[in-house]
């Protein structure tokens, strides 16, 4: 990795009017560097030189560009232009006219130069050259003609369709969703040329269309052989240890979802004095998944399970995540136990890590327990009688953890999910919003004690360690969110650039029960930071806590894998300062693939979703409903439904009036009519349209009568 600080010297030296243009000998020479970092001084001369900053000479001699190039990613459009996005630049993207784009593709890292004029609000650039291809791989719907074929795309970002000449279609027929590897790319007027690598299937085939998703994002679907032959291998039978603590005794459960397979994570509890010794149990994945190995290369290309509407496709094989890491009941299992004693005020007043072999009493689901603390079911606490008093004093417990967080200003957004029902052939049959009752916010209340209670040990223990990490939010866009709450009468005090997470945990508090509770609610959220990884312990905005990490899902999550070997060897006294000085070398890159890679499970997890919303609403074109509005944009209003399905009504159908969009009350305004469309507004409305291209809904406006349930 270039580091930043001394890239920006050389180039400072190289601007500098004193400068002599040098060779990569000389600027050593002169910088008094020793042969061995001549390599990072020709790393950071590539980089000046391909950001188009600096340029050589035909002797190769370094000197400052003459041309003011910028280097960025190209982003198409489906009419033909462009726009390039520069990284950590405050111009929000360049506009690339069509005749200027040279043919790139969408995603290609592109070098521009700026034209002496713009027509628009945004700059203008031209093209100057293609450093590298962002795609190679497209998928998309093959169509057949007499001696050729044409892919096209699913991606409506990528404008035009891709010829296949007949000798490379690998005879797809047309309706075949494909994966298409480009062979050569577009030239300005011309068709870029592909082959076909894989066949996913018919277009209309039960779960062509997430799987060509999943192909979309680049997310690997089949474990290769050596992975799976080295999980048979190493998933053994549990073996007593030494160095573990017998646990098989005390009573422990697993709470998950009905469908749930990979178990991480088991809890105990028992009374102690006047409080609690709360045990947090998780499957050792690392005892199977050893560092360098092909099974740890491949979790780490990964990094993170990604869960579909109708498959999940798991971080390790099944013979590893439904298997012998799975916490499965009445099954002897290694784990990493954080056993803490808390008092009765709900205050960790002592800890233990230790690793452990467990054997769970019960598989335990959310409904069951649900209806054990809450619903008091006679049934459900029959066949649990024995369980009962535990599963009573945890939801005790986690009353006092919850208020505790509450009271330091954890941020508890509870926005509704959805929850998907779909028959045999993938079809969603309903959706309705997913409601987090007393068993899962239970299990949430001590995943975050034990992750928590973790990272602040290993805070302590000054150890190289994987920390989750939430930054504070913009001060604009808190400003923003400070104007949006108060046209609905509602205050956000405090400054905007040091504003405490307590402050917005008063703000969703005062909207409970208000009709724009879940909008301010998901707007509160959009003005957060997203979450990530780091090596540097900087706290948890949203949980208000000074140390955090992911410790309790190594199952399906790589950065809780590591951290649990490096719990290991601090438990066992092997951190010697050869494996510091390795881990302190490794985590900062595991920190930036994991926190990408996530945000990739994210992006794929809210497409699918989109796109089954979109199918299922086909079945209600014409059918009427009723909504909120929970958007206002200068192009159209965005409506959500009961059934958590977001639609638009663009502006085009408002064709009665011309209209404003008023950024003081986020509203649309009609200029004859006076007819106002407002956040959290209610709202009568007709789709009319569900696209599964681009994933869209659009909707017009309706009369109240006949309205569906939703």
């Amino acid at each position: 990795m270039i580091d930043q600080e001394k890239k920006n010297k050389i180039y400072e030296l190289i601007c500098d009017p004193i400068y002599v243009p040098m060779k990569i000998k000389e600027m050593a020479i002169f910088l008094d560097l020793p042969k061995e970092r001549r390599g990072e001084l020709e790393e950071i001369l590539d980089a000046l030189e391909a950001e188009g900053k600096i340029e050589r000479t035909a002797k190769n001699k370094y000197h400052k560009a003459e041309k003011h190039y910028i280097v960025g990613t190209f982003v198409a459009n489906a009419r033909g232009f462009g726009f390039v996005e520069v990284e950590d630049e405050e111009t929000q993207d360049y506009f690339i006219p069509e005749k200027y784009t040279m043919g790139a593709f969408q995603g290609d890292e592109v070098r521009i130069e700026l034209l002496p004029q713009s027509r628009g609000q945004r700059p203008e650039a031209k093209v100057c050259e293609i450093i590298r291809h962002g795609i190679t791989e497209v998928i998309g719907t093959f169509q057949r003609s007499d001696n050729f074929g044409f892919l096209v795309p699913d991606d409506p970002k990528i404008p035009f369709d891709i010829f296949i000449p007949k000798s490379k279609d690998r005879k797809a027929m047309t309706g075949h969703k494909c994966v298409c590897h480009i062979t050569e790319y577009a030239k300005t007027g011309q068709k870029p040329e592909g082959e076909i690598v894989e066949i996913l299937g018919h277009v209309n085939d039960p779960g062509v269309d997430i799987l060509s998703l999943v192909k979309a994002f680049g997310i690997p679907c089949e474990f290769p052989d050596e992975v799976l032959r080295e999980a048979e291998e190493v998933a053994v039978p549990v073996e007593m240890q030494p160095n573990r603590e017998d646990l098989r005794d005390v009573v422990m459960v697993t709470i998950d979802g009905e469908d749930s397979k990979d178990l991480d994570d088991a809890v105990s509890i028992c009374r102690v004095d006047d409080g609690y010794e709360l045990g947090v149990h998780i499957a050792d994945v690392s005892e199977y998944v050893r560092e360098g190995s092909a099974l740890d290369r491949e979790a780490l290309h990964r990094a993170t399970s990604v869960y579909l509407a109708d498959r999940v496709i798991p971080m390790l094989p099944h013979v590893l995540c439904n298997g012998i890491c799975s916490l499965n009941a009445g099954e002897d299992r290694n784990a990493l136990s954080c056993i803490m004693t808390i008092d009765a005020k709900g205050h960790v007043v002592d800890h233990r890590i230790v690793e452990s072999v467990v054997n769970i009493n019960r598989r335990m689901t959310y409904t069951a327990v649900n209806e054990i603390i809450e619903d008091h079911n006679p049934k459900t606490m029959a066949e649990y009688e024995d369980l009962v008093p535990i599963f009573e004093l945890m939801a005790e417990c986690a009353t006092l953890l919850r208020n505790n967080r509450k009271k330091r200003g954890s941020i508890d957004f509870d926005l509704p999910e959805t929850k998907m029902e779909l028959d045999e052939k993938g079809r969603v049959i309903a959706l309705h919003p997913y409601e987090r009752r007393s068993g899962q916010k239970l299990i949430e209340d001590f995943m975050l004690l034990a992750n928590e209670t973790v990272a602040e040990h290993f805070h302590w223990q000054e150890v190289p360690f994987l920390y989750r990490v939430h930054g504070e939010p913009d001060a604009e866009k808190i400003k923003s969110l400070a104007a949006l709450v108060g046209s609905f009468g509602h205050t956000l005090r405090g400054k905007h650039a040091e504003i405490h997470p307590k402050e917005l945990q008063k703000l969703l508090v005062s909207i409970e029960g208000t009709s724009e509770e879940d909008l301010i609610r998901r707007l509160t959220l959009r003005s957060m930071q997203q979450a990530r990884y780091d090596t540097e312990c900087i706290g948890h905005f949203g949980l208000a806590a000074d140390y955090y990490c992911h410790f309790t899902s190594p199952i399906r999550r790589y950065p809780d894998l590591q951290i649990h070997r490096i719990i290991k060897e601090s438990l066992r006294g092997e951190l010697s300062e050869a494996r510091i000085e390795h881990y302190e070398q490794i985590l900062p890159g595991v920190a930036a693939d994991s926190s990408k890679l996530e945000r990739r499970a994210d992006d794929v997890e809210r497409e699918v979703e989109k796109l089954k919303k979109v199918q299922y609403m086909k079945d209600y074109i014409g059918k009427r409903f009723h909504g909120v509005i929970s958007g206002v944009t200068k192009w159209g209003i965005y409506v959500e439904l009961p059934n958590t399905v977001e639609g638009m009504i663009r502006l085009s159908e408002l064709h009665d009036d011309f209209y404003e969009l008023s950024e003081d009350t986020y509203e649309l305004i009609g200029q004859a009519t006076n007819k106002h469309y407002k956040l959290g507004q209610d709202i009568a409305i007709e789709v009319v349209a569900a696209d599964e291209v681009t994933r869209t809904i659009d909707f017009a406006i309706a009369g109240d009568e006949d309205c569906e349930e939703g």
